[in-house]
Formats: structure tokens, C-alpha cells, sequence
């Protein structure tokens, strides 16, 4: 009898396209709620409250208001972080920090520098993991980049950091393991700006791996050790690293010297032909030469990504 008034009630009272609706609204409530969400208003105030320290930090006209401004801006980015869920939280209004998130959502990177003078510049960064339970696992990035002996032969952690201002994370595969390649630049100094091709995994208790030996180059055997890869060129000649998603390779500037200078990096512009690397049971082989044919100015292959304009870095 329970169940025959059950059912008539339900007839009767509530239609069926009603129920659904219930059905589903409790659902994703459930959802919600075992999953658990961030306090957006909270997150909101502290991004708030950490712009003006993010646009000072590239802003400021004197080195020590920048180092003061990046210091705050460090423990309050922290105190962020740790609120739950903060990982769903993507700051965006921090325009002056690179934030990128990895293409399996599985981590984020922050990247940002101060400029002490003209030809020193410090990264900063830190790599915000996601977690089940909406708790804060965080590695800060340490740069070494200066102390480091031979930045191209080494495999590195977080406490050692090559610093760099990403602004591509491309995901690989190979034997069941994830391999994220990021693209960054670094200012590097007065004369010439690089741009770097950098391997991230991790290893077996989830700590950040930098570096291995990843890149295949046929035509230059000698440099199949490099552990990462870089390109040096003129202050502001825009050498250019890329992504190019319809080709499914990385593609950069060929290189050569304005003045016959080759040991002279600053001296290094594009020359309108492209080499790129090709993703190849788990490495990345080197193309000499993408297109067969020059491209006339203003013909780039791809758009430009994300650089150093876009995230409003002082270049004077």
C-alpha cells in the first residue's frame, strides 16, 4: 500500500519531466559536494589584493620596489594557493604572471621575473599540482640559472631551477609515461634574449624532473646530449619558438649572424627558414630544415604565441 500511494502521488503531484530535473539537480549537487569546490569570493579578494604587487614587480622603477613587491607578492600567492580548491581558481587578472595549465589539467605553472638591472633578471616560479582533496602540493622553482655550469648538459629539479617564462606546455606520450615539453624565453641580458625548449616529467614519488636527453639531432650528432634546447639572438630581432598544432611540431627561427660574427650571439637574427623537431618514440628529432622554400616577410607559418609583450615584461 506504501508504495502504490508512492506512486500515485508522484503521478498525481509532481510530472515526470520534473523528476528528472530532481534527479539531476541532485546529482551534481552530490558531485559538488564530494568533490568539493573553491570559495571564488575569497580567491577573488586575494587576486585583488596581489595585482598591484604582480604589476609592480615588472612595473616598478626602482630594482628594490621590484624585489620588495616580488617578495610580498610571493607569500601572499601562497596564501592563496592554500585555500581549498585553489587549483580550479585561474587568477587571470595577474597579467604580468604566466599561468599555464597543463593540457591533462594534471598540474599548473606560475613563471614571472624581476629585473634587477639590464642585464640581470631573476625567475621566478612554482608548479601548483591538483589534488583529490583540494589541498595545496606545491614545488617552488628555484632559479640556478647563473650558478648552473653548463645549463645544456644537466637534468635538474625544482631546487634548481633553469629559469624561463613559459608560455606553451605540449603533452607526450611514449611507453605509458607523459612527457611536457615547455616553451619559455628568458631575458638573459641587454644584448640578446633566448628561447628555451625545456622537458618536464616526473618522477616516481611525483617530484619535478627538468631536463634529459631528449632531442635527436642527426645532422649534429655531437649535440645529442644536450639535455634541453635553446635559441640566443638580438635584443629584440623576435626569434621565435613555436607549436604549430596542424603539423604537430615544434618549429623555430633559423638563425645567422647580421655581421659574420658567429661567436657573437647578440649578433644573431632570423633569416627567414625554419627548423623544427618532430615528436619520435619519445624524443624529439631534429628537422635542418621545415619548408623547402623562403618565406617572405610577414609569411610566418603560425601565429605568434604568447611572449614577452603580451605579459607586459619591461623591455627597456
Amino acid at each position: 500500500m506504501i508504495a502504490d500511494y508512492d506512486c500515485n502521488f508522484t503521478e498525481k503531484y509532481i510530472p515526470m519531466k520534473k523528476i528528472s530535473l530532481i534527479i539531476v539537480i541532485s546529482l551534481f549537487h552530490n558531485l559538488l559536494f564530494s568533490q568539493g569546490h573553491a570559495n571564488i569570493a575569497e580567491l577573488q579578494a586575494r587576486e585583488d589584493s596581489l595585482k598591484p604587487y604582480a604589476f609592480e614587480i615588472v612595473n616598478g622603477t626602482e630594482a628594490v620596489h621590484r624585489f620588495e613587491a616580488d617578495s610580498v607578492f610571493t607569500k601572499m600567492l601562497v596564501r592563496a594557493l592554500v585555500q581549498p580548491y585553489s587549483f580550479q581558481y585561474p587568477f587571470d587578472s595577474l597579467q604580468t604572471i604566466s599561468r599555464l595549465y597543463a593540457p591533462d589539467s594534471s598540474f599548473r605553472i606560475f613563471t614571472w621575473q624581476v629585473m634587477k638591472d639590464e642585464s640581470t633578471f631573476r625567475r621566478k616560479g612554482a608548479i601548483q599540482m591538483k589534488t583529490s582533496d583540494g589541498s595545496l602540493k606545491l614545488f617552488p622553482l628555484i632559479d640556478k640559472t647563473n650558478v648552473l655550469e653548463d645549463i645544456n648538459l644537466g637534468v635538474y629539479n625544482s631546487e634548481n631551477w633553469v629559469g624561463a617564462i613559459y608560455y606553451k606546455i605540449i603533452e607526450k606520450a611514449y611507453r605509458g609515461k607523459k612527457f611536457y615539453t615547455l616553451l619559455g624565453y628568458d631575458e638573459h641580458s641587454f644584448r640578446s634574449t633566448k628561447k628555451r625548449i625545456e622537458i618536464l616529467t616526473f618522477d616516481d614519488s611525483g617530484k619535478p624532473v627538468f631536463g634529459g636527453r631528449y632531442f635527436v639531432f642527426e645532422k649534429y650528432p655531437n649535440r645529442n646530449v644536450h639535455t634541453r634546447f635553446d635559441i640566443e639572438y638580438k635584443k629584440f630581432a623576435n626569434g621565435s619558438i613555436k607549436f604549430d598544432d596542424e603539423m604537430d611540431m615544434i618549429i623555430f627561427d633559423h638563425l645567422i649572424s647580421e655581421n659574420n660574427q658567429p661567436d657573437k650571439k647578440f649578433t644573431y637574427i632570423p633569416d627567414g627558414d625554419y627548423e623544427g623537431f618532430k615528436w619520435q618514440n619519445g624524443r624529439w628529432v631534429h628537422i635542418d630544415k621545415v619548408f623547402t622554400f623562403k618565406l617572405e616577410d610577414g609569411q610566418a607559418p603560425v601565429e605568434r604565441p604568447l611572449n614577452e609583450s603580451k605579459l607586459n615584461i619591461r623591455r627597456d
